[in-house]
């Protein structure tokens, strides 16, 4: 459960995902964040539901009465940190703040919040500079990588022969989508989820956005479908983490969280089947999307 659960992060926003996604298709980071919510919610309770019929079914211990701890106390604590994402797609959502505001709104709020839980020094405040730096340096490597591919595939045409291959096999809408499902997944089970990201986007997406596939819809199903290769192996980066804090076997981890990823691939085939799962909040926010 704690690996599977571990992708809902990428999708509710703030999305790390979501944003090079924006940048690579022009698509409106604020509408993705917006569209991330009911899928990243729905991702919630289907989870939480699997993981208490597996509970039952496998007749798993629960803790006693005496270890949960008391809600509103817990709440009281943990609303600081709990209120970062809200300031963040708040001042998106209302027109507020540009995205790169936000997050220097975001930066100011957790600084305030740290001083609420144990108070900041300047150690930790170096550590995290550091950390944004190497994550920073990371993304931009990254694109200089995937910009160098980009240019002899613009001139070989290889954008143009998968949208003649596109036009000859008749895929379209909802067809194509499943496609490219099928493709991601296996992306997602080999490559890190931004490597994929930066070289498939710019070569799948553009057919799909030519045949009138929303962008922001296009991006939750991409970002949501990526994500699905964070708990399925070999890749399976949250498996590897949770394997070695738990010191369980990496396949026999996999092989229970199999349920897992059969829920988490039948949401995302319903998220292509009905774009309002992930377009409804961004009509009701204002934005324009199809």
């Amino acid at each position: 459960m704690t690996a599977a659960s571990s992708m809902i992060g990428p999708i509710i926003p703030p999305s790390i995902i979501m944003i090079i996604y924006g940048g690579l298709t022009g698509a409106s980071v604020a509408a993705l964040f917006a569209a991330g919510i009911l899928p990243g919610l729905l991702l919630a309770v289907s989870l939480m539901m699997l993981n208490a019929v597996m509970a039952r079914v496998g007749d798993h211990p629960g803790g006693s009465a005496a270890d949960v701890p008391p809600f509103w106390p817990s709440l009281r604590r943990a609303a600081p940190a709990l209120l970062l994402p809200a300031v963040i797609l708040g001042s998106l959502v209302l027109g507020l703040a540009t995205p790169t505001e936000g997050s220097a709104i975001a930066v100011l709020c957790a600084l305030i919040a740290g001083q609420f839980y144990t108070g900041l020094s300047w150690r930790m405040l170096l550590d995290a500079l550091e950390a944004t730096a190497r994550l920073t340096g990371t993304i931009f490597i990254i694109l200089a990588a995937i910009s160098v591919l980009g240019f002899p595939a613009g001139q070989m045409g290889w954008s143009q022969m998968l949208a003649d291959w596109v036009a000859s096999i008749g895929l379209t809408g909802t067809g194509y989508l499943f496609v490219l499902v099928c493709i991601f997944l296996i992306a997602g089970m080999f490559m890190d989820t931004p490597v994929a990201m930066t070289l498939l986007i710019p070569l799948f997406a553009p057919q799909a956005l030519a045949q009138g596939i929303d962008p922001v819809h296009l991006g939750v199903v991409l970002c949501f479908n990526l994500c699905v290769g964070l708990i399925t192996p070999p890749l399976g980066k949250c498996l590897v983490v949770v394997a070695a804090l738990t010191e369980l076997n990496y396949w026999r981890l996999a092989y229970i969280a199999l349920p897992f990823v059969a829920v988490q691939i039948l949401l995302l085939l319903a998220l292509v089947y009905w774009p309002d799962l992930s377009l409804t909040v961004p009509r009701l926010a204002g934005f324009s999307v199809n």
